[in-house]
């Protein structure tokens, strides 16, 4: 490879490394809530297994992506899944106001495996969209002298793969913080479910404007309008959420400031 086509290539990682880590932070905060009423050990072991397996995933799905690309039920489920949490999670705190959370928590402590799954198949959904928009930018750069893998350039090919595993590591590390935040201002909790149910709404968008589909046309998720509602929601909740949430004081440090 000459310098010019290395610097675009650097260039494309660079870009893909952002987009990654902007789309990782969606995924984070769904992978944080799922895995947070787990004890610290096996919060942190759910978060490296579902690493683990979301890696296993991207990397395979390279080679099929031009039949991942058509498979919308995939983002359909996530849809689903994701608004029926948050959904649900606001039904029981508002509407029935039942506090049956420690419930929860002790039922789930047991479902270690279970949890796991819901963080791979939440990274399946997530997914889908991280890498068609890799794939849409890598296309465009210049072919190379490297053989073909997975019926594209392999220059192609390695810069997505590269990109997706530093977004991979990126959101590992963006699950453990969301985690840590949640259990120390507990009112975010809201917040955060308005937020994964808001993420569901955007997967809604994307299945509705798949080619099968047609209820919306197929360029409304990438029209800046509908990705400026987006984003200036997103910040509207999480904003509100930080602001009216108290930290939570830990009795211990409490006590020991009495001293």
């Amino acid at each position: 490879m000459d310098v010019g086509l290395l610097l675009q290539y650097g260039w494309v990682l660079l870009v893909l490394i952002a987009l990654e880590g902007i789309l990782a932070a969606d995924n984070a905060l769904v992978i944080s809530i799922m895995v947070k009423h787990l004890p610290e050990k096996e919060r942190k072991k759910a978060l490296f297994y579902g690493l683990a397996g979301a890696f296993v995933f991207r990397f395979g799905s390279l080679f099929v992506i031009s039949y991942l690309a058509n498979v919308w039920q995939v983002q359909a489920i996530g849809a689903a899944y994701l608004l029926f949490i948050s959904i649900s999670f606001m039904v029981k705190r508002y509407v029935l106001k039942k506090d049956s959370h420690q419930k929860e928590v002790k039922e789930k402590q047991e479902n270690f495996w279970v949890t796991v799954l819901k963080v791979e198949l939440a990274d399946l959904a997530f997914a889908v969209d991280a890498i068609l928009a890799a794939v849409a930018l890598a296309i465009t750069l210049p072919t190379t002298s490297l053989p073909p893998i997975g019926g594209m350039d392999g220059g192609h090919f390695l810069v997505i793969l590269a990109g997706g595993i530093i977004g991979l590591v990126i959101m590992r590390f963006a699950a453990s913080y969301f985690t840590t935040l949640l259990l120390k201002r507990p009112g975010l909790e809201t917040a955060a479910f308005l937020i994964v149910g808001w993420v569901g709404v955007k997967l809604t968008v994307s299945t509705l404007s798949h080619p099968d589909i047609g209820v919306l046309a197929k360029t409304f998720p990438k029209d800046p309008v509908w990705k400026l509602i987006f984003w200036g929601v997103m910040i509207t909740i999480a904003v509100a959420g930080w602001f009216l949430s108290k930290e939570k004081v830990d009795p211990n440090n409490e006590a020991t400031a009495h001293h």
